[in-house]
């Protein structure tokens, strides 16, 4: 996960104009670190008295220049810029200290409300203004930027923390995806032509994948000891995460080895999300399923795609990173009697705990493979059955054909009607389900899709939108 267990950290920014009064920007500053410290942010600014309109704001290009080489000397902290606009504010000032910082991460521009009775001279603002001013100034200089909800507002506007929030989500996803490592075990399965994936156009955008032969792992599982400590403590949190049967209790030391195995080549090679060839070898050739060790993974935040889907790992990353919360990867697999904005999503049983939203797991055969390989040599499924509430779909594809990645997004619903299938179950419901449908069919995107039990589309939008700069349908 991108820079687990750091806080981030925002470059502060504060802007002012010396037609205006500097004073306007002392409760900006005070309110704007005050809400960065609710949040549980660092930020990098000024000291107040460092320019000659205090405050910590900047004006002039000088002022520019110390705002860039502090934000410099915090490079490999800082992980986006928030530019707040107390008043009109210089735009030379401001855009001297992004471009010469030359941090390549997201900008915030904030704006703050003027009042119909202060529009003195001593009291007027003017940030209406200004902030057309400094985002034409970003454009100018080929800098992307975040915007607010609201083009200005209210210094104690509860919309300042949210923004800030989503915000940091933005900063995540971006930041985090530029720099990832996808983990590939094994090749991708003979019968999943749809889970192929161009690494050259992954990589282009900073999305290394990491290939490992499932050779590798089923010799390292077959290595562990049974009084290994990891495997020990592996084995009693399989357990505590999930039911299992009495009468497989015998298949669990191969379940439980090779999730270790796969755990130590995920930290050997600094990993932040896998791909595992889950279908048909694995059960064949070693003796059980790997949905519990993925399902595990991807609640601590490690998101693991099924048949070896490459795209569908990064996309279960990008929720993730947009949502600190599991992500799963499920198939649109099947409609819900004759209701259209209906969809059974299902995946065999690798969905994370974290996801399904209740305790409820039980450990099982795989349902389809099963019935052709027999149910000892595919145990290891998760069988549940997902609670109700928010959902947030999201699906990247790397079209090589037309040389670029294009993605899809949508929020909906999971409700709680009752379905008989195996496996793990989620009943969805998409407004305008059809015409989704239709643009996954006509533009070639795969039967999986990446999702989260929270609302962040729009922060997938900003990032991709903003900064990646991938083809995105938003679904509504």
């Amino acid at each position: 996960m991108y820079k687990a267990g750091k806080k981030l950290c925002f470059g502060v920014i504060i802007g002012t104009r010396a037609y205006f009064n500097p004073d306007l920007a002392i409760d900006v500053r005070k309110e704007l670190l005050r809400v960065l410290d609710e949040c549980g942010y660092d930020y990098v600014i000024l000291p107040e008295d460092a320019t000659p309109t205090g405050s910590s704001s900047i004006e002039t290009r000088e002022d520019g220049l110390k705002v860039a080489a502090q934000f410099k000397a915090h490079r490999e902290e800082i992980d986006g810029i928030i530019v707040a606009l107390p008043n009109f504010g210089f735009e030379i000032g401001i855009i001297n200290a992004i471009n010469e910082a030359n941090l390549n991460v997201p900008v915030l521009v904030q704006a703050y409300d003027d009042y119909n009775d202060k529009v003195d001279l001593d009291h007027r603002r003017d940030a209406f203004c200004g902030k057309i001013s400094v985002c034409n100034n970003l454009y100018q200089y080929g800098i992307p930027f975040s915007d607010t909800t609201l083009h200005t507002y209210d210094i104690y506007d509860p919309l300042v923390k949210a923004d800030i929030i989503k915000f940091a989500g933005v900063c995540r996803v971006v930041n985090g995806l530029r720099h990832c490592r996808i983990g590939q075990i094994g090749t991708r399965p003979l019968g999943f032509n749809t889970c192929r994936a161009s690494e050259k156009l992954l990589q282009k955008y900073g999305i290394t994948v990491v290939p490992a032969d499932l050779s590798e792992l089923i010799f390292a599982a077959e290595k562990i000891a049974d009084d290994d400590p990891d495997y020990v403590a592996k084995s009693k949190s399989i357990h505590e995460y999930a039911q299992v049967p009495a009468n497989y209790e015998e298949k669990m030391p191969l379940v439980t080895k090779f999730a270790v195995a796969v755990e130590r080549w995920t930290s050997a090679n600094a990993c932040d999300a896998l791909a595992i060839q889950c279908w048909d070898s694995l059960e064949m050739n070693y003796g059980c399923a790997a949905c519990v060790a993925m399902s595990m993974l991807s609640d601590k935040l490690i998101p693991s795609a099924c048949e070896t889907d490459i795209a569908g790992a990064v996309s279960m990353y990008a929720l993730s990173l947009a949502s600190m919360e599991p992500a799963a990867l499920m198939d649109w697999n099947n409609n819900f009697a004759q209701d259209r904005e209906k969809c059974v999503c299902t995946h065999c049983g690798n969905f994370p705990c974290g996801f399904i939203g209740n305790k409820d797991l039980k450990l099982a055969p795989l349902g389809v493979l099963g019935r052709t390989l027999g149910k000892v040599r595919t145990f290891g499924a998760v069988s549940a059955k997902v609670s109700e509430g928010d959902f947030t779909f999201f699906r990247i594809s790397t079209d090589d054909t037309l040389g670029r990645i294009k993605a899809y997004v949508g929020e909906g619903e999971i409700t709680n009607d009752p379905y008989g299938m195996d496996g793990c179950i989620a009943v969805t419901k998409v407004p305008n389900l059809q015409k989704l449908m239709k643009h996954i069919c006509h533009n070639g995107f795969e039967h999986h899709v990446a999702a989260c039990r929270t609302q962040v589309a729009g922060i997938l939008q900003d990032a991709i939108e903003n900064y990646l700069g991938w083809d995105l349908y938003v679904h509504e």
